[in-house]
């Protein structure tokens, strides 16, 4: 098989190679000249308490990881944090920032360079069995460098690192305590959500690990995932490198885990990451952001004041230092609203939702409070419509966390290529909280089909945000089958204006999923008697 193309890109866009070199080779000299008053202050304080040096982890096959060591010059015993780099040429070099403020804090810090990537020997694995076993290793070459006892010990990672920490907290007992960014619970709902291939994610993962030396089981799976092929043998390959298979671990010793996620999450979308919050048994928190894949966290891991790093700090601080600082009485959900920012603590998940409230799918591109069968919406196949996920993976996100949300023109959503259903104008603020379900049956003249559902806040002059959405795919059916799909879509905390309009749009085609159709196909949508067609609102 001829392997995906690796057009270079970034999943970190904002961060800056050179001013991160510059830091670091600040914190060995000790010469700040040229940084910023704020990060010499950082790098004063920090030299003054422990030492920094880079060096070389012996991982899983005798492969060589690059690494980083902040360690303090005194005896008395101290806690410990391991942090595996993220999915980025960058390596280590990304956490050099908060690894430095976490030592000034009295820890001692590890970061390294994941397997493949950057100065690190070895192939990628995917958070596979070598990654794991590299996390150990990292904490043992942590430990014997450590000049006192180590107390504590605590895996950070943010996004690839993220998953790499929580699997190494899995399998290796002596973890005490997690933080995982931008993370995953189920790589392979992640990467076939509803059977749908995320196609547009695996293209930003290639992109992203351009110069990255991936292992061929890797390249294998991420073009099977590209072209169809294998289905079975990749989601195999994800359920190895899956937190969620192993929480049983996680649970028998009660691991404290904080996770932090987007509400519009491309890479690794909210759902499957909540499914593995609520399992958890032991001490846990997520918070829940306006924007994507890692840009709630950024600002942060450039040093800049970031709610998302201040929770991380408090995390390891109660949990590998005892302190008492409250985030243990604190509620375990904190969302923010979009567009609003406001920020919502709750007890538990499933309380985010007070109530449902049901619309039902009409014959005349209604959303309404009564049933209404026998109808039929016919979708054509094989063109885009301007409801889409996103422009670009990550970068979108960006503009969404600076108040730029991309605009939908809903007058031009060709409705011989879309179905679209709307709401009455809402009376009053509509708070959508937790996750909506849309169930929707439709027939398919042909083996093999596809959809892709979004909800719309739309206003009164027809532009609209959106608020979720969610793929669907259906691999088995014969021809001319009725085929009921429930699914859920994507969690969201969302006020809908008053006077604002929901409107469920359903078309066939998304450049970041997999097009399951054939062309000029077509999609019969219906609701039977015995299958309504609804969506369920959630409202808190």
């Amino acid at each position: 098989m001829t392997t995906a193309a690796r057009t270079p890109s970034s999943l970190y866009p904002e961060l800056d190679a050179t001013a991160l070199g510059a830091f670091v080779t600040a914190l060995e000299s000790g010469d700040v000249t040229g940084l910023a008053p704020a990060r010499a202050a950082e790098i004063a304080e920090l030299r003054s308490v422990a030492a920094f040096t880079r060096g070389k982890v012996t991982g899983a096959d005798g492969d060589l990881l690059d690494a980083a060591l902040w360690r303090h010059l005194g005896t008395r015993p101290r806690p410990v944090i391991v942090m595996p780099s993220p999915w980025t040429g960058l390596g280590w070099l990304a956490y050099a920032v908060q690894a430095t403020l976490f030592a000034a804090r009295g820890y001692d810090v590890l970061a390294y360079s994941a397997r493949g990537f950057a100065g690190s020997e070895g192939r990628v694995d995917v958070a596979g069995p070598l990654d794991v076993a590299d996390g150990s290793r990292a904490l043992d070459h942590l430990i014997e460098r450590s000049t006192g006892p180590v107390t504590r010990i605590g895996f950070l990672g943010d996004s690839y690192g993220s998953g790499i920490a929580q699997l190494v907290a899995a399998h290796d007992t002596r973890v005490d305590a997690v933080v995982a960014l931008s993370t995953w619970g189920d790589l392979g709902e992640a990467f076939y959500e509803n059977s749908t291939r995320h196609v547009a994610a695996v293209r930003a993962l290639l992109g992203a690990a351009s110069k990255a030396r991936l292992s061929p089981q890797t390249q294998s799976v991420f073009d099977n995932v590209l072209s169809g092929g294998d289905v079975r043998g990749a989601l195999r390959w994800a359920e190895v490198r899956s937190p969620f298979t192993h929480i049983k671990e996680l649970n028998r010793r009660q691991v404290p885990v904080f996770f932090a996620h987007a509400w519009h999450e491309t890479l690794f979308p909210p759902n499957q990451t909540l499914r593995m919050f609520n399992e958890l048994t032991g001490p846990k928190r997520i918070v829940l952001c306006v924007g994507d894949h890692s840009g709630p966290e950024m600002s942060g891991i450039l040093g800049l004041p970031n709610r998302i790093w201040t929770d991380a700090h408090r995390w390891f601080d109660h949990h590998l230092m005892g302190v008492d600082n409250g985030i243990d009485t604190e509620d375990q959900v904190v969302s923010e609203v979009m567009w609003s920012k406001t920020l919502e603590p709750r007890p538990t998940w499933p309380s985010v939702t007070e109530h449902v409230q049901r619309l039902h799918l009409a014959d005349d591109g209604e959303l309404g409070d009564e049933p209404r069968t026998g109808w039929t919406s016919t979708v054509l196949c094989g063109m885009d419509t301007p409801a889409t996920v996103a422009d670009r993976i990550v970068e979108s996100g960006y503009a969404e966390i600076a108040g730029r949300p991309k605009v939908y023109p809903t007058d031009d959503i060709d409705r011989t290529v879309a179905a679209v259903w709307t709401a009455d104008p809402v009376a009053e603020t509509l708070r959508l909280r937790g996750t909506p379900r849309l169930r929707v049956t439709y027939r398919a003249a042909n083996p093999g089909s596809a959809f892709v559902a979004y909800l719309l806040d739309t206003a009164p002059d027809g532009s609209a945000h959106i608020v979720t959405h969610a793929p669907f795919t259906d691999l088995g059916s014969p021809p001319d089958s009725l085929i009921s799909a429930d699914i859920e879509l994507q969690a969201t905390a969302y006020d809908v204006p008053r006077g604002h309009r929901l409107m469920l749009v359903v078309d066939a085609r998304d450049p970041f999923y997999a097009d399951g159709n054939l062309p000029r196909a077509t999609l019969d949508f219906t609701s039977p008697e015995s299958t309504p067609s609804y969506l369920d609102l959630p409202l808190g």
